[in-house]
């Protein structure tokens, strides 16, 4: 693991502070690792977004879609624990 350095004003190194005790993280360099993985996760679901609306669509999203996605979902659906069904 590769260790960086930051510099912070004392109000946000008060924050950090404040977020690792109140969040029950161990160290601040959990908290930001934390922060980062989050900003990947949401450029990535941007970038999903973006792809998405740029595409054509595939098929129109009426109430037959649905209906056949929906029995695909119950045709492949793995027993309930609870009903055994």
């Amino acid at each position: 693991m590769s260790t960086m350095i930051i510099s912070l004003p004392e109000s946000l190194k008060a924050f950090v502070d404040d977020q690792v005790n109140e969040r029950g993280y161990g160290t601040s360099s959990e908290y930001v690792r934390e922060l980062i993985r989050r900003d990947q996760e949401r450029l990535q679901l941007q970038d999903l977004l973006l792809t998405g609306a740029k595409s054509k669509p595939a098929s129109v999203a009426d109430e037959g879609y649905f209906n056949g996605l929906r029995k695909r979902v119950h045709s492949t659906a793995r027993p309930s624990a609870k009903t055994g069904k």
